[in-house]
């Protein structure tokens, strides 16, 4: 039970980023659930002759349980998650270096797949347009002015139609943000960052995506205040080009081959009893 101890407390942290103990019933059975599966996919990877032959150095334990220590507060803490589980610090580490056997087991098992090509990435390229379909986007940036009444409304509107109309570069525009936005973007000059259809309240995307580069928009009301928005750069939109996805495809592609290579081994494998397994 060793090492099913030690896999609940390491699937604890990946999947939840909390120890064991911490969880709540749903994550505790989904836990529970996952550490099942697992445990008998590891099991048979354990068993099969290609785990025999890897050995694990020593540097490499060591830094894997540098670590899960790190995750840690205290010493005392992490004994006491140990603890709980019926694990000790010796345990902990066989629990480990099984687990780097297994990762160096299936690396192997990777890495004797054939590398994706440049002809494979254009292919998958062509045959699947819309994954490269870049759409509009710009870098704005805005100053926001809230209002209460009628009367807070009206110098609201005076203030920015004013500030539109002299505000001539991107600097002035971040220091009148800094000094009249009432947005928390207005710390970092009023910007909005990059910006995609459909990310902006209805009031302000047509006039945000008709704006030219350096142009400042009229004043307009969203429901939550009066803005004037500033275009600082039009990304191009359209067909991202093969040379510049390339080298990404062909990595997504490794790791898919690779994955699948994975899992067809694994399933080529005998299963284990879970007597031995534990």
């Amino acid at each position: 039970m060793q090492q099913y101890g030690y896999l609940e407390l390491k699937l604890a942290w990946e999947l939840f980023q909390k120890a064991p103990e911490a969880l709540s019933e749903p994550e505790r059975s989904r836990l529970a659930e996952v550490a099942r599966r697992q445990n008998g996919i590891e099991q048979r990877i354990l068993a099969s002759p290609d785990a025999a032959s890897v050995m694990v150095p020593e540097a490499t334990l060591n830094a894997r349980l540098d670590e899960i220590r790190k995750r840690y507060e205290s010493h005392a803490e992490l004994a006491r998650d140990l603890e709980r589980r019926c694990l000790s610090e010796d345990d902990l580490a066989a629990s480990v270096a099984q687990d780097l056997r297994i990762e160096a087991v299936l690396e192997r098992v990777a890495a004797s797949v054939a590398d994706v090509s440049p002809v494979d990435a254009e292919i998958y390229y062509r045959l699947h347009p819309e994954a490269f379909d870049r759409p509009p986007a710009r870098r704005l940036r805005h100053i926001l002015i809230t209002f209460n009444n009628a009367k807070e409304k009206a110098k609201a509107l005076a203030t920015l139609e004013s500030l539109r109309t002299t505000l001539k570069d991107r600097e002035q525009f971040a220091q009148a943000a800094l000094r009249h936005s009432q947005c928390p973007t207005a710390m970092d000059g009023g910007v909005l960052g990059l910006v995609k259809r459909d990310q902006l309240y209805p009031e302000l995307e047509p006039a945000a995506f008709a704006l030219e580069v350096d142009e400042i928009s009229p004043v307009l009301e969203s429901p939550i205040g009066l803005h004037i928005l500033r275009c600082d750069e039009i990304l191009p939109s359209g067909m991202l080009p093969f040379t510049e996805v390339c080298d990404r495809i062909v990595e997504r592609l490794n790791d898919k081959r690779r994955r699948e290579a994975q899992r067809d081994w694994i399933k080529s494998l005998p299963a284990v009893r879970l007597s031995q397994a534990a």
